[in-house]
C-alpha cells in the first residue's frame, strides 16, 4: 500500500489548521444526559473521515446490532466502561480500548453501567452524521415504519433484528 495522491499541491503549505478547545459546548444534548462533540466533520474534513466523542450518561443503553456498507467504524474508548459488540461477543471496554468495524462488520455499542462512559467514534470515509445523531431518537419513537428505514437507508444503517 502506498499513500495516496498529494491533494494539497502549491509546494509552501498554509495556515489551514482548526484547533477545537476542550471546554467547547457539545454540539448535541440528549435526553438522558449523554452528549455529542462534533469533532471533525465530512463537510471539516472534505470527506476525509468524521470523528465524535460521544459522553454518554449512566444506564444510556445504545443501538442494536448493524452494519454499514460504505463507511468503517472505529470505537476508542476514553473512559468508563462501553459494552462493545464484535459481531460475535460482547466486550467490556475500558479506557484505551480500541475496536475497529470494517465496512459490512456487525457491530453494536452501550453503556449499561451506572457511572458515565466517554468514547470517540471514528467513521471512514467521512459521511455526514450529525443529521443521524440529531434525529435518531426521534425516527425510533416518532415516525412510521417506512419512514424509519428510508432515514436508516439514507445513513448508510441496516439492521440485523
Amino acid at each position: 500500500m502506498s499513500y495516496p495522491d498529494p491533494k494539497y499541491v502549491e509546494g509552501k503549505g498554509e495556515i489551514s489548521a482548526e484547533f477545537r478547545p476542550a471546554n467547547t459546548p457539545a454540539d448535541l444534548q440528549s435526553k438522558n444526559g449523554s452528549r455529542t462533540q462534533y469533532l471533525a466533520t465530512a463537510a471539516s474534513t472534505g470527506g476525509e473521515f468524521g470523528l465524535y466523542r460521544v459522553d454518554m450518561a449512566p444506564k444510556a443503553g445504545g443501538p442494536k446490532t448493524h452494519f454499514h456498507r460504505s463507511i468503517s467504524e472505529s470505537f476508542f474508548v476514553i473512559d468508563g466502561t462501553v459494552r462493545l459488540y464484535n459481531g460475535e461477543s460482547w466486550i467490556d471496554g475500558k479506557a484505551g480500548d480500541f475496536l475497529y468495524v470494517p465496512q459490512g462488520g456487525l457491530h453494536a455499542f452501550r453503556n449499561d453501567s451506572d457511572e458515565p462512559a466517554s468514547m470517540l467514534l471514528l467513521f471512514a470515509p467521512g459521511a455526514p452524521r450529525e443529521e443521524y445523531f440529531e434525529k435518531v431518537a426521534e425516527v425510533a419513537a416518532e415516525w412510521s415504519p417506512e419512514q424509519q428505514a428510508e432515514f436508516f437507508l439514507k445513513h448508510d444503517t441496516y439492521w440485523t433484528d
